[in-house]
Parts: structure tokens; C-alpha cells; sequence
């Protein structure tokens, strides 16, 4: 269904170019073709560009304060803002609609598979860039599709129970580590809820929404409604459906997970509802939301994560008979 969309979605947005070419060939009679031409990329350039400022004016509607150490300077703003208009065009027009895919094998793989996670609205084709580097570094990963895409998000686990599953089976390992999106790691952390960790050794979570975000009182279907939070960066609440999540998780459990987030994330706000108790909580700056899977300091971040976690399983065994 995503991959449709996406698909649409690059059809209108090109013939809305050739309208804007064809009327101005028409209008000028020929003259200006150049010019028309830049006129009508610029328009459709110009929609995306007030949708993604759309996102970041609400997301200061919620904002956490965001840490001295951390804040950006002007240039640097315009870099985040033209970085995730990119990646929101990048995935929502291509790779979600022409780069899906289920696995990445490799014939002399590292660490321990990876299963991908993507977030609210997207889809596999999400990861094409993680995937990129993923199998630059010889980790064999796979990824699903959660669909239906406005499904409740306890509905998705039966679709991540059976890649787990999948996943130990064709690989021969025990255990997995997750990379999950947004939502994704909210997903993930409802897996472990009714199935346990005995398959994952490590959940490594981008830009998810652990305490809920302000713009999901803006989205629709259900699992929109339980990631919602509602007030401001202080005094505001998650939803019930997060609290009751939450309740249901230990220690041991919450040490499994790897949160990594930006405190510029413009669709989680406040930003700091990434930073999850119990955790490894990774902060990055100057990063837009879409824009964590395509960042190569993300990117080396999670391949990071992967191939230590592999390490540190094939030590416990020798650590166990010390």
C-alpha cells in the first residue's frame, strides 16, 4: 500500500511539473523553455518545502529544551531543514516505492543479523540507505513491512514474531539485534512485551516516540492515537496506551535497548520523549527526523552498536565458565 502511494504520489508530483511546463510553453509560445521548466520543479519544490516547515513550526509547538552543548547555529538550522526535506523527498518519492526488499544476505557476514524496523507511513524502502551501508559493513540484515499502515501497533507484532523467527532460522543465530524508526521502536518494545528476549540481544531505536510526541494529535488511525502526548514539554502526558507499555517493562529489558535521537527531530516533541529510562541514550544534533536513516553518523552509530553487541555475546559463553 505504501509503495502505491509512493508511486502516485511521484506520478503527481511530475505531472504537475509537465502542467506548469505546458501551460508556460503555451503562455510564452515557445520562449522560455528553461525557464518554465525551473518554474514548475520549483512548485512542486516549493509544496514539499511548506509541508516540511509545516512539521518543524508544530514541532516547536511541543519542543524540550534543547542542551547548550547541543544547540545549532543558523547555517546549521538551514542545513537540518534542506537535510530532511531531501530525505523526506529521497524516501517518500523513491526508494518506499521502488527499493523494497526483505532480506540482504551476505556470503561472509559480521556480528549477529539485523532485523529493520521502519516507522509510521513508510515501509522496507525506508532503509535503502541504511541497507547501503548495513551491507558495506558485511552485516546480513532484513526487513518487514507494517501493514496495515493505520493498524494498532499491538497488531503488528505477529508480523515481527514471525521475521524473528525467520530471521534465526535462515541464519542460524539464537539471537538478533533489532534497528527499528519511530514507531518501529515502539513496535519492538510491544514485541518484547509478548514474546520475550530469548531471539534479541540487542533493540537499537532512531527518532522513536517512547513517551508519545505532540504531532501524532495530527495523525490518523490508531496506532497515530497511541503515540500521541498531550501538553507541553513539562507538564504533558503520553498516552495511556504508552504508560500501560511501560509498566509492563523491567530493567533487564529496558538494558537491552539503545536509543539514539536528535534533539532537532522535527515529528517527535518534545525531542527528549526519545530518552528512554534504563537505556543507552545516544544524542545527536542538527538531524531531522526522516533524516536519522540516511545519516552517515547514524549510520556508523548503528553498525557500531551491531558489531559489539556480537562481540560482547561471543565473550558471555567464556565469561559464564570463568
Amino acid at each position: 500500500m505504501v509503495a502505491r502511494f509512493s508511486f502516485i504520489l511521484l506520478v503527481l508530483q511530475l505531472l504537475a511539473v509537465a502542467a506548469i511546463v505546458g501551460f508556460g510553453i503555451y503562455a510564452w509560445k515557445g520562449d522560455n523553455l528553461v525557464l518554465v521548466l525551473v518554474l514548475g520543479i520549483s512548485a512542486v519544490l516549493m509544496v514539499r518545502l511548506l509541508i516540511t516547515a509545516n512539521n518543524f513550526f508544530i514541532t516547536w509547538l511541543y519542543r524540550s529544551e534543547t542542551p547548550e552543548a547541543l544547540r545549532i547555529t543558523w547555517p546549521q538550522a538551514c542545513r537540518l531543514f534542506l537535510g530532511e526535506l531531501g530525505a523526506t523527498m529521497f524516501s517518500s518519492s523513491w526508494t518506499m516505492a521502488f527499493h523494497r526488499f526483505s532480506k540482504r544476505a551476505m556470503k561472509r557476514p559480521v556480528g549477529l543479523p539485523v532485523l529493520l524496523i521502519h516507522g509510521y507511513g513508510c515501509n522496507s524502502g525506508y532503509w535503502h540507505p541504511m541497507s547501503k551501508a548495513l551491507t558495506k559493513a558485511r552485516i546480513a540484515h532484513y526487513a518487514i513491512d507494517l501493514e496495515p499502515v493505520l493498524h494498532d501497533i499491538d497488531g503488528y507484532v505477529p508480523l515481527i514474531h514471525r521475521a524473528v523467527e525467520t530471521v534465526c532460522a535462515e541464519t542460524g543465530h539464537e539471537k538478533i539485534v533489532m534497528v527499528a524508526h519511530s514507531m518501529g521502536g515502539l513496535a519492538a518494545r510491544a514485541y518484547l512485551r509478548d514474546h520475550g528476549s530469548r531471539h534479541i540481544a540487542k533493540v537499537i531505536t532512531l527518532g522513536s516516540p517512547h513517551q508519545g510526541t505532540g504531532l501524532a494529535n495530527f495523525g490518523a488511525g490508531l496506532n497515530s492515537r497511541q503515540m500521541r502526548w498531550t501538553g507541553n514539554a513539562k507538564t504533558g502526558t503520553p498516552s495511556e496506551w504508552l504508560r500501560t507499555l511501560a509498566e509492563t517493562e523491567n530493567d533487564a529489558i529496558r538494558a537491552l535497548f539503545v536509543s539514539i535521537y536528535s534533539h532537532h527531530d522535527n515529528i517527535v516533541s518534545p525531542q527528549t520523549s526519545s530518552h528512554l529510562q534504563g537505556a543507552t541514550n545516544i544524542e545527536f544534533n542538527g538531524i531531522g527526523h526522516v533524516a536519522l536513516g540516511f545519516h552517515p553518523a547514524i549510520q556508523k552509530c548503528v553498525i557500531e552498536e551491531v558489531l559489539s553487541t556480537a562481540k560482547l555475546q561471543s565473550a558471555m559463553p567464556m565469561l559464564k565458565s570463568a
